[in-house]
């Protein structure tokens, strides 16, 4: 199956990059691009890709706000998009996946791991960057502090997970990429894999983000 991608950067030399290292692949077709957020919007309301790869500061409409309009809270038919962006420290980041965005990945990414982005999120998966996980954990550690050290859920997550998963999410929440937690671990990529996949359909959770936040809230794990 072809991957139908939608391309919006405000800046030309980087749409012209993303334009050729997807069009080179195989699996993919770049169908349209955009310069603004509001033609994004326009674009993939009319042409209906796979995947919107949308950067976070556009003119006219912010990346936050198309995302929003097209992957929101109320939209019917929600878009996958992929974020990508140089910025990955402040709150774009965490406005972003609130917005509904599927990916976020850094503008410095290599080719290979945009690329692996792009067919992880037309898959239906979630996806950030480990970089950006520890960023969110850096900057908003300190709101996520558990008000109360007896935190009901905290029961619930221990009594759902089996003992392994639980070892997961905690790595999870300390920022760990799976291949650093299967050499934390000792077990295979693979099989961490297996676990974060089981950790997020048993909490019911839409990626790893609300799986660290939710770690801290519980008080799985305290920030420093």
């Amino acid at each position: 199956m072809t991957i139908r991608v939608l391309v919006c950067e405000d800046q030309e030399l980087v749409r012209a990059g993303y334009n050729t290292i997807f069009s080179a692949q195989p699996d993919m077709e770049v169908v349209g691009e955009a310069a603004d957020g509001r033609r994004a919007v326009e674009e993939a309301l009319r042409l209906r890709p796979d995947v919107v790869v949308m950067d976070i500061r556009m003119p006219i409409l912010d990346g936050i706000e198309a995302t929003r309009r097209l992957a929101g809270p109320g939209v019917g038919t929600p878009a996958k998009v992929l974020m990508v962006t140089t910025f990955n420290v402040d709150e774009y980041v965490y406005e972003a996946l609130k917005a509904g965005a599927s990916g976020f990945l850094l503008k410095d990414a290599p080719p290979a791991e945009l690329i692996k982005g792009v067919r992880t999120v037309a898959a239906g998966e979630s996806l950030v960057a480990p970089a950006v996980t520890r960023a969110l954990i850096g900057h908003f550690a300190e709101r996520l502090r558990p008000t109360d050290t007896t935190h009901p859920a905290r029961e619930h997550v221990r009594q759902t997970l089996a003992r392994r998963e639980l070892e997961v999410l905690v790595q999870i929440a300390a920022g760990l990429s799976n291949a650093e937690i299967a050499e934390k671990l000792c077990i295979t990529t693979e099989t961490v894999k297996t676990y974060v996949s089981r950790i997020l359909t048993k909490l019911d959770l839409r990626d790893r983000v609300q799986a660290v936040v939710l770690a801290y809230r519980v008080g799985l794990v305290v920030a420093e």
